[in-house]
């Protein structure tokens, strides 16, 4: 159906926004599936770039599934960075560092932090909160790979600072030990 549209909006005029929603719904409809490589070429098939980035970033704005917000996320870094807003790109990167974290977890697990896939650091502290240190080792080295070089609106410090924390509240004794009379 979504093709005959696609085609029936070459031979006749349609207004941008139902030509916009029209391919917005076909895309979401192909990354549900798991076919990235026909939402690719969809997204490749849309002559003008404005249509593109409105329909990547709506897409991306109704919160797809992991996958599919990897690749939304994923494509509008590498094709529309320079229109971004800063803002915006923050966003974007941040959400595209989050959403790798989280593939790094085991796959049922992943729906309880899925809320966190754009504040990837906030993901982190919550994993550490949960004692998930096997976890936690995946998801910094992960971190590290992907902030070599970016700058996201927060550094490999930042990820430190955060370990740091948590590791002295980790030898933290609320009691004193009593010594011992004979």
């Amino acid at each position: 159906d979504y093709e005959l549209c696609e085609e029936w909006g070459h031979l006749y005029p349609v207004p941008r926004e139902d030509l916009i929603n029209l391919h917005r719904e076909h895309l979401l409809h192909l990354l549900e599936m798991g076919d990235m490589e026909k939402a690719l070429q969809l997204l490749q098939r849309i002559e003008d770039p404005g249509v593109c980035l409105a329909i990547s970033e709506q897409s991306l704005d109704q919160h797809p599934n992991l996958a599919a917000s990897h690749f939304l996320a994923d494509y509008l870094t590498a094709h529309f960075y320079a229109s971004l807003t800063a803002a915006r790109r923050d966003e974007i990167q941040a959400l595209y560092i989050g959403s790798k974290v989280l593939l790094t977890l085991p796959e049922l697990s992943r729906v309880n932090y899925f809320h966190l896939s754009s504040k990837p650091l906030l993901m982190l502290e919550q994993l550490l909160m949960n004692m998930k240190v096997d976890w936690v080792a995946v998801a910094v080295q992960t971190l590290h790979q992907l902030l070599a070089g970016q700058e996201i609106g927060f550094t490999v410090e930042d990820i430190d600072n955060l370990l740091s924390k948590y590791a002295e509240k980790a030898l933290n004794f609320p009691f004193t030990l009593k010594e011992k009379r004979s």
